[in-house]
């Protein structure tokens, strides 16, 4: 007898397919690999911890070699949020594991990549929620309540950071913002957040060369579609509707915005930056990356773009 061909119920290419059976395929995304007591490039050690059962949250913690010889040495914390457009990739990836190595070795820091829930399975907001559940879990640790011993011997809640790319760095946006009007645990307060090629959206064009009808049938376009149930115009996309908080509001001092030529999201991510700048806000850097596509110093690691890059967000988080 033939194999029975499943019906597609909703799809968002070239990411994810649904059928109507209810089974999710994903269509791309690096495979899942183990932490490791001492990476071989890197030296950096890294563990899986589970934040909450319920809701499921998890994390993936990184501790660079130099805390071995400095036992007293306090290190920046830095919580990081995965890309992916909300449906693929983990914080456990094979991509996601090489760029936190490389990035926790740079910059001497903790870092803790949140394990956060994927749309279709779940909308957003909830993502958002993970992610603030995620980084209250991280402050806990400043008023005794954490029981992570990284954390706790080794990080710096002077210098904590959050940071993320993609579709993870439109959640350290939402989390910087959400900051802004609400406590961490403990009082703890952001000193800066990193936006790499951040994904923003919104219902009207702003490439010259592209029509309404294109924008609605673009990437940018149906992802949120396929991610949310809320409109294009969201805040939580689009950060200049006028619905939207004052950018001054966001909860942190410093920012680090960092676009690639070739990236759809690039021209957002410049629109961006000018609204922080013109907001009012305390401390705002963007850097443009040339001849670079998007996430290319996740998805192309080693390249010399890639090692660039890496040391500049060392450089902010260092600074």
């Amino acid at each position: 007898m033939g194999s029975i061909k499943k019906e597609i119920d909703q799809e968002c290419l070239p990411f994810v397919r649904v059928y109507k059976d209810g089974t999710v395929e994903r269509l791309q995304g690096s495979p899942i690999v183990p932490p490791s007591t001492k990476d071989p490039e890197t030296g950096v050690s890294s563990k899986d911890v589970t934040i909450s059962l319920d809701p499921p949250i998890s994390a993936r913690l990184y501790l660079p070699t130099t805390t071995t010889t400095y036992s007293n040495r306090k290190l920046p914390i830095l919580v990081y949020f995965h890309g992916g457009a909300f449906c693929i990739e983990s914080a456990f990836s094979l991509v996601e594991t090489k760029f936190m190595n490389s990035l926790a070795s740079e910059a001497k820091i903790v870092a803790i990549s949140i394990e956060y829930r994927l749309a279709p399975e779940s909308l957003l907001p909830i993502a958002y929620e993970d992610c603030w559940a995620g980084l209250q879990w991280v402050a806990s640790h400043f008023n005794g309540d954490g029981k992570d011993p990284w954390i706790k011997i080794f990080g710096d809640f002077n210098r904590v950071f959050i940071g993320g790319d993609s579709a993870g760095g439109n959640i350290v946006h939402n989390i910087a913002m959400r900051a802004g009007y609400e406590d961490l645990q403990g009082g703890v307060k952001l000193v800066g957040a990193i936006l790499t090629h951040p994904y923003f959206w919104g219902s009207k064009p702003i490439e010259p060369d592209q029509s309404t009808a294109e924008h609605e049938q673009s990437v940018g376009s149906r992802v949120w579609k396929f991610v949310s149930r809320a409109s294009l115009d969201d805040p939580a996309v689009n950060p200049l509707a006028p619905e939207a908080r004052s950018l001054a509001g966001l909860g942190c001092r410093r920012l680090f915005i960092s676009v690639a030529e070739l990236d759809m999201l690039k021209a957002r991510g410049i629109l961006y930056y000018n609204a922080v700048k013109e907001s009012g806000f305390e401390e705002v850097e963007l850097i443009h990356i040339d001849g670079e596509h998007h996430a290319f110093h996740i998805l192309n690691y080693g390249t010399e773009s890639s090692k660039n890059l890496t040391k500049r967000l060392a450089l902010f988080l260092s600074s």
